[in-house]
């Protein structure tokens, strides 16, 4: 047993950053990855299933993609596609044969093995939001995102048991410089969390520096890395019909050492997309399946998840709109199709909202009940997200948290377990038809865990809740975000990997990091 493994069992096996004795932040679940227990919701028949089949396939054979990458493009010919300049053109026969090396289910492993995650059948991972410029709380309200914000919201990540993955970079620094923010944004990362991470596709030494990290602070030898999906990324297309340079680079370079890759296009419907749904997903379909047949080209069974991000324009202004009617449906049309292709899905949970307000959680709430309903194995931008991805809060973090907890209870078989006790029929007997079940034997063994518990939720009547303070339930999830950040300490890490990652970092950064414009 490592100094890491010896320490994570002195800790007593929690699994979120350990807490000082006495009274946590929060009374969660205990980490676990829920399994979906429902049959999904199809709104395709067969034939409407078909029809999008061979819509994508003719987007892909008759018009084809650009594939703004010369390497990929060699890829691609020497497979035997239609290559004319960047246009890539390729046939059914082809895609299907490459969909059919991709695994339906795979395992992430990071530092710490008790984080692993799967992909694929019924397992449903939720991961935080990732990528935003900007950053807003109840103290300090909007502002550009900084390295402290960061930090806070990585802690966040971390604590969090219905967090699944530190996804990418829940707000980007920008007070740090981009040649050397992946450096310095990793190492947080690997440090402050022991769960699975994201590296972005922007550029070679970027990538090439994170799978590094990720070796270093597991410690592994570049044959265990190679050996099993350890980190992830995540790429999006230019829609329409284009996949860029950086992406399809840095993938092709995550693919040869075996780590997975989730192809999401950007399909707004009536700007990068046609306006109707089937002509969206069709699209959407066609630009995914595309690059995951080249990645299977580049190392046959390689990891791999279909993405889903199709939603709506709002027609008077263009601004894009989340959480719609539109946006659901489209989310379980693509999962359908994932089911036939055989590919794990990935969702997300999205809102158009500006503050965590109603609308911001009925907006993720539809986002976050449709990738349920769809069969989503992993679930993008799951807590903190606002204004359609160009804000992090670390309040509307806690509320989703939240609600995550509450899919997670529901998601539990014991919930409509009806074996033995469960029918309570000596219960029956003993109350009759003049008492309550207060006090019975029945519920007195089980009332402690009956009923889900929420941590964000004021279940008080009026007056007790006005006696107490009237905190509304922004105000309850800025003052739970900042105990978490008192109470917060980092997971276990052995102290020869933390030293191996730190001397690389500033290695990495004297070399001057990764080439910039800047």
């Amino acid at each position: 047993m490592d100094g890491e493994a010896r320490a994570r069992r002195r800790a007593g096996g929690r699994s979120g950053g350990r807490a000082r004795a006495g009274r946590h932040a929060v009374a969660q679940m205990p980490w676990r990855v829920p399994l979906n227990p429902d049959r999904p919701t199809e709104p395709l028949d067969g034939e409407g299933v078909q029809a999008l089949h061979r819509g994508a396939m003719r987007i892909l054979s008759e018009i084809g993609i650009e594939f703004l990458n010369p390497e990929a493009c060699t890829v691609l010919a020497r497979a035997g596609c239609r290559v004319s300049g960047a246009n890539v053109r390729m046939d059914e026969a082809f895609v299907m044969e490459m969909l059919r090396q991709a695994p339906a289910s795979f395992t992430i492993t990071p530092r710490n093995p008790d984080r692993a995650v799967t992909l694929g059948a019924r397992h449903m991972v939720f991961v935080n939001v990732s990528s935003p410029p900007n950053a807003w709380d109840m103290a300090r309200g909007k502002r550009p995102g900084d390295f402290e914000t960061f930090r806070e919201l990585m802690k966040l990540t971390q604590y969090f048991n219905c967090i699944h993955v530190a996804g990418g970079y829940p707000v980007e620094p920008l007070d740090i410089h981009p040649a050397v923010r992946h450096l310095d944004c990793l190492y947080e990362k690997l440090t402050l969390t022991d769960k699975v991470v994201h590296a972005y596709c922007l550029g070679r030494e970027r990538v090439e520096d994170v799978m590094e990290m990720v070796r270093l602070a597991a410690g592994l030898t570049h044959e265990e890395f190679e050996a099993a999906p350890r980190m992830y990324t995540n790429i999006n297309s230019v829609s329409p019909l284009k996949h860029d340079f950086p992406m399809l680079d840095g993938a092709m370079r995550l693919a040869r050492r075996g780590q997975p890759l989730i192809v999401t296009p950007f399909t707004l419907a009536g700007a990068m997309a046609p306006v109707t749904l089937a002509g969206a997903v069709a699209l959407s379909l066609a630009e995914s399946l595309a690059a995951i047949a080249l990645l299977q080209v580049v190392r046959p069974g390689c990891p791999v998840a279909l993405g889903t991000f199709t939603s709506n324009v709002d027609m008077r202004s263009g601004a894009p709109a989340f959480g719609t009617p539109e946006y659901m449906r489209a989310t379980q049309m693509t999962g359908q199709m994932a089911r036939f292709y055989g590919l794990p899905l990935r969702a997300s949970g999205v809102c158009t909202a500006n503050i965590p307000d109603a609308q911001a959680m009925w907006e993720t709430c539809n986002s976050l009940w449709s990738a349920v309903q769809a069969g989503a194995n992993m679930v993008y931008h799951a807590a903190g997200w606002l204004e359609g991805g160009l804000i992090a809060s670390p309040e509307k973090l806690v509320m989703d948290c939240e609600m995550l907890q509450i899919i997670q209870r529901y998601c539990e078989p014991a919930l409509w377990a009806t074996s033995g006790e469960d029918l309570a029929i000596e219960a029956i007997r003993e109350v009759g038809s003049d008492g309550h079940y207060f006090g019975c034997a029945h519920t007195e063994a089980r009332y402690a865990t009956a009923f889900h518990a929420p941590f964000a939720s004021d279940w008080r009547n009026f007056e007790a809740w006005q006696l107490a303070g009237a905190e509304d339930t922004l105000t309850r999830a800025h003052r739970i975000y900042r105990e978490i950040l008192a109470e917060f300490e980092p997971p276990p890490m052995d102290a020869s990997r933390r030293e191996a990652l730190a001397e690389f970092v500033a290695r990495r950064k004297a070399q001057g990091g990764a080439p910039t414009d800047f």
